[in-house]
């Protein structure tokens, strides 16, 4: 049986494969569209298996709302240039979506969820793997409800926050939200900070200031000082305002009346351990192979 360039088209709609893998499943298999379909997704899986090892540490993050409810995605793919890719963020945004309409934030659990029309982000997620030739990966997802007020924020596609407040409004949620994304807050008040990292943080300004020579008791103050001013840095309610540096996130709050519930910041590959490549001993590397092999 011949292929025509016709289903050539209908199969690459299928399954979203390129033009000569369509082709050649095609052939391969007498022009029978789904045997030809059912090879492309077992071809498709096998690539990504391939990639599955490779670091993706690019990527998109993913805010919606609807009504009271908002949910925040972390998509990753290995490079910049993938996760400006139309097909990319159309796969980011239909698996917020998909987590927001279902409630699914594990995401193993969500990887059996249904896109529409059949197939399931698994399914979905594989297939892009092979039109754009890298790792591509589902990484984590939150969900977020409240009665009050809700802000969301994100700056390009790399950092999302959101923010829930008590009293207040939107308005000023949004603008928090713009804050955390911005100074990456590690928690909304001092009882927010683990015990551990304040006094791993008292322990080194202790034997920074023991080395000045000064008192014992100048040395304690130098050191609550040193406490008092962490605590600012890394507490959101301590922090200066980002759109309004004289004045501090808790007396912005305090004026409206308003409280911080909770807020969450996704940023883009944070946390994940990227491999540098050097070109020069990639290539140093190439030639002794080559050496050994001859």
């Amino acid at each position: 049986m011949s292929v025509t360039a016709a289903m050539v088209k209908d199969l690459r709609e299928r399954t979203g494969a390129g033009m000569m893998e369509c082709k050649k499943a095609l052939v391969e298999t007498g022009g029978d569209m789904d045997a030809a379909t059912e090879a492309l997704r077992v071809s498709g899986q096998a690539k990504a298996d391939k990639k599955a090892g490779r670091v993706a540490a690019d990527g998109k993050v993913v805010i919606n709302r609807d009504g009271d409810r908002v949910v925040i995605a972390e998509v990753n793919s290995e490079t910049d240039f993938v996760a400006k890719d139309d097909n990319f963020a159309a796969f980011a945004d239909a698996v917020a979506a998909t987590a927001l309409a279902t409630g699914t934030t594990d995401v193993d659990a969500l990887s059996a969820e249904s896109l529409g029309g059949g197939k399931s982000i698994e399914e979905a997620r594989t297939e892009l793997v092979t039109k754009v030739g890298e790792k591509i990966s589902v990484r984590r997802i939150a969900i977020v409800e409240n009665a009050g007020p809700i802000g969301y924020y994100t700056h390009g596609a790399r950092i999302g926050a959101v923010v829930t407040l008590e009293g207040g409004s939107e308005d000023l949620a949004r603008d928090i939200a713009m804050h955390v994304a911005a100074s990456n807050p590690i928690c909304i008040d001092e009882s927010g900070v683990a015990a551990e990292t304040l006094e791993g943080e008292r322990r080194i300004f202790s034997e920074q200031a023991a080395e000045s020579g000064k008192p014992p008791e100048i040395v304690e103050k130098m050191v609550a000082g040193r406490i008092a001013k962490f605590l600012k840095e890394v507490t959101l309610v301590g922090q200066p305002f980002v759109k309004d540096p004289d004045q501090t996130v808790g007396k912005l709050l305090a004026a409206a009346g308003a409280k911080v519930s909770a807020f969450i910041r996704f940023e883009v590959g944070e946390g994940i351990e990227k491999k540098v490549e050097n070109f020069a001993d990639e290539v140093r590397k190439q030639i002794e192979d080559a050496k050994k092999a001859g």
